[in-house]
C-alpha cells in the first residue's frame, strides 16, 4: 500500500492564483505559446465564481528588465525565447479572456514560483487553501504548488483550468503534483467548495 497519494484538502479560507496565462504564453504567434484556448475558458468560469462568492484572485506573469534577467540568467539559457517579455510589451499582460479586474493583483516573477522573488506569501496571510491554475503544468504550474505546500497551504490543482505544450509532461505534473503536494480534482468540484468558503 502506498504512502502517497492523501487529500490536502480543502479549506475555507481559499485564494485563488492566475499562472502566467500572459499573452506571451496564449498567444499563437508567440514563441512561448501553448494551446490554451479550453484553459483559459474553464479558468475564467472558475475566476467568474470566485468573484461571486469574494474569494480574492491573483495573476502572476513573467517579465525581464534588466534585474530580473540578470538573476534569472540560467533560467533564460534553458529557456531563451522567454526574452520576449519584457516590460511594456504585450507579452507581459494577462489575456482579456480572464476579465481580470482592477482590485486583483498582478504579480511581476522572472522564475518558475509566484512565491520566488515576490511578497506573495505574504498576501495569503490568513488563507489556508491556493487554487492554482494556469501554465505550463509541467513548470511554473508544479513549482507553485510545491512552494503553497511549503508556505502551508493546502494547493488545488482544477484539472481543466492548467495546461502545457507536452502532453506528456502535463500528465505526468499532474500524477506527480496529486501523488505529493496537493489535490488534482474537477473544475465542478472546485466551484463547489468555492461556494461553501467563507
Amino acid at each position: 500500500m502506498s504512502d502517497f497519494g492523501g487529500a490536502a484538502g480543502f479549506g475555507r479560507r481559499p485564494a485563488v492564483v492566475v499562472v502566467d496565462l500572459n499573452y506571451g504564453f496564449t498567444d499563437p504567434s508567440s514563441p512561448l505559446a501553448c494551446d490554451l484556448d479550453d484553459v483559459l475558458v474553464a479558468t475564467r468560469a472558475l475566476l467568474d465564481v470566485a468573484r461571486d462568492v469574494g474569494v480574492p484572485v491573483f495573476f502572476t506573469t513573467v517579465v525581464f528588465d534588466a534585474v530580473g534577467e540578470a538573476a534569472a540568467a540560467v533560467f533564460l539559457r534553458k529557456a531563451p525565447a522567454l526574452k520576449i517579455c519584457r516590460p511594456g510589451t504585450r507579452w507581459v499582460e494577462i489575456d482579456s479572456r480572464l476579465g481580470r479586474r482592477e482590485s486583483e493583483p498582478v504579480l511581476e516573477k522572472s522564475s518558475a514560483s509566484a512565491f520566488f522573488g515576490v511578497p506573495f506569501a505574504a498576501m495569503l496571510a490568513g488563507r489556508d487553501t491556493l487554487v492554482v491554475c494556469g501554465a505550463s503544468t509541467s513548470g511554473c504550474v508544479r513549482a507553485t504548488v510545491v512552494d503553497a505546500m511549503q508556505h502551508g497551504l493546502a494547493p488545488i490543482v482544477p484539472r481543466e483550468c492548467v495546461g502545457d505544450r507536452s502532453p506528456a509532461a502535463h500528465a505526468q505534473a499532474l500524477s506527480d503534483i496529486g501523488g505529493r503536494y496537493g489535490d488534482v480534482v474537477g473544475l465542478g468540484e472546485v466551484t463547489r467548495a468555492l461556494h461553501q468558503a467563507r
